[in-house]
């Protein structure tokens, strides 16, 4: 099989899919965001087609798709969804593959299961994104902790924002955890300064060196 990643985040709205984008363009990976909760504007998947440059070939249907941007469980709800993630398997498609989760690790999918109960299943390894800001260590520390305690395979941390190195450097030390590299904030985000963004701050090669599941 294929190289899989998942990317998630320390919380919501800290640029995790401007990251799946890139990473997605980076691997010449397909994309697939299992659920989508917020149909009004852009969907996530749509923005990584247009950020990442990505063909529509390669942007795979969400499993489910939900009209209010809340957590999962409380828009299937208001939408008479039974949403069943024990059923949820990625596609089985031949490609790498970038799997984005929704906002961060312990939002529930249902009231007796969250993200990280389906990430311990896969067990394809994670990139966790944090933002550089005030919180972030907390936040980082608290995730990289609940997937561990589930055993699920950390790949390493990327950072998104401005450089905050004792932040940074702490979150490593503390979390022991690997440092994939910084996207910072983009003043004008088109396909080819995020590209030349992602190509200056990360290393392929540390990306590609995760064994395939």
């Amino acid at each position: 099989m294929s190289l899989r990643f998942v990317v998630t985040g320390t919380d919501t709205g800290i640029g995790k899919t401007v990251f799946s984008a890139a990473l997605t363009d980076a691997l010449n990976a397909c994309y697939w965001k299992p659920v989508q909760s917020g149909l009004e504007g852009e969907t996530d998947s749509e923005a990584v087609r247009r950020l990442g440059g990505i063909p529509a070939n390669r942007i795979l249907p969400e499993r489910w798709r939900l009209k209010a941007p809340l957590s999962p469980h409380i828009s299937a709800a208001i939408d008479g969804v039974r949403l069943d993630p024990a059923t949820l398997q990625p596609p089985g498609i031949s490609q790498p593959l970038v799997i984005e989760g929704a906002g961060g690790v312990l939002v529930p999918l249902a009231t007796d299961m969250v993200f990280a109960d389906v990430f311990a299943r896969w067990q394809f390894p994670v990139i966790l994104c944090a933002r550089t800001g005030l919180g972030t260590i907390n936040h980082t520390l608290l995730s990289l902790e609940a997937m561990r305690s589930r055993q699920i395979p950390v790949h390493g941390v990327a950072f998104i924002g401005d450089a905050v190195t004792d932040t940074e450097s702490t979150i490593v030390e503390m979390g022991k955890v690997r440092h994939l590299g910084r996207l910072p904030h983009l003043d004008v985000l088109t396909p080819q300064r995020l590209r030349q963004a992602f190509r200056d701050n990360f290393a392929l090669s540390m990306l590609r060196e995760a064994c395939p599941q």
